[in-house]
């Protein structure tokens, strides 16, 4: 059954939307994220996918403060990702009450770092980050690409002991275009057994239904809540069509 995660991204402690990754193509919106949080929290959804932009940007954690309320005021599983890129930043993340992180970069440019880290804290709290832009893994925040293909990529972190993914196709961030469908299907195709996490473009409940079709685990989205795509408030409702569809 697919999985709903709502997403909260941060820059200066504030919500916050990106297109594309382009930090001068943002919008700020009103509620603080642990209002969010909690909102998401009364409305049924137990899971989170919260970024630390500012992290990402800086190559540290930075918004901890931030990731400490939400986890302090709710009880929802808070998958957490951005800058995270020493011991101590991981540390700091799970010591914040993260549930999971999200680790991008590091599984690039540092391997036995993110390998060490899979092994001490279990391939179910570790997510490897996979963002990719035509088709190669990009990095940093999205400012630097690299040329390793997305599915040799998988196949050494697989072979790993990898089982959570989040791919995100960075052409469809932010765009409300739609998923990456083909995408996830050559990547399933070639991992069945991963729980692949899909996000970018979600901008209607369809999108989520075609997702759940497809195989996938869980669909991350953000912006299509933010700009009214998608009514979170009624969003069960209109998917108790689709049986396979999971909220908790």
């Amino acid at each position: 059954m697919i999985e709903l995660v709502p997403a909260i991204d941060i820059i200066d402690g504030k919500c916050v939307r990106l297109t594309k990754g382009d930090y001068n193509n943002k919008t700020i919106y009103e509620e603080s994220p642990v209002d969010m949080a909690a909102r998401f929290e009364s409305l049924g959804y137990s899971r989170l996918h919260v970024v630390d932009l500012d992290g990402a940007k800086s190559k540290h954690v930075v918004n901890i403060e931030t990731l400490r309320k939400i986890t302090e005021k709710t009880r929802l599983k808070v998958d957490f990702g951005g800058g995270v890129k020493s011991d101590d930043d991981i540390k700091k993340v799970f010591d914040n009450g993260a549930s999971m992180v999200t680790v991008g970069s590091v599984a690039v440019t540092h391997k036995k770092m993110f390998t060490d880290w899979l092994n001490c804290f279990g391939a179910d709290r570790i997510i490897l980050g996979a963002d990719v832009r035509n088709g190669r893994i990009s990095i940093n925040g999205w400012k630097e690409d690299t040329e390793e293909d997305i599915v040799s990529f998988l196949k050494y972190y697989v072979m790993a002991g990898v089982k959570n993914v989040l791919c995100t196709d960075i052409s469809k961030d932010g765009t409300l275009s739609g998923p990456a469908v083909s995408l996830y299907k050559t990547i399933l195709s070639s991992f069945p057994t991963i729980n692949l996490i899909a996000s970018g473009g979600v901008s209607c409940v369809e999108d989520i239904k075609k997702l759940d079709k497809e195989g996938l685990h869980s669909v991350v989205f953000g912006k299509a809540i933010y700009e009214g795509r998608i009514n979170i408030e009624t969003l069960k409702s209109e998917l108790t069509e689709n049986e396979n569809i999971n909220l908790e």
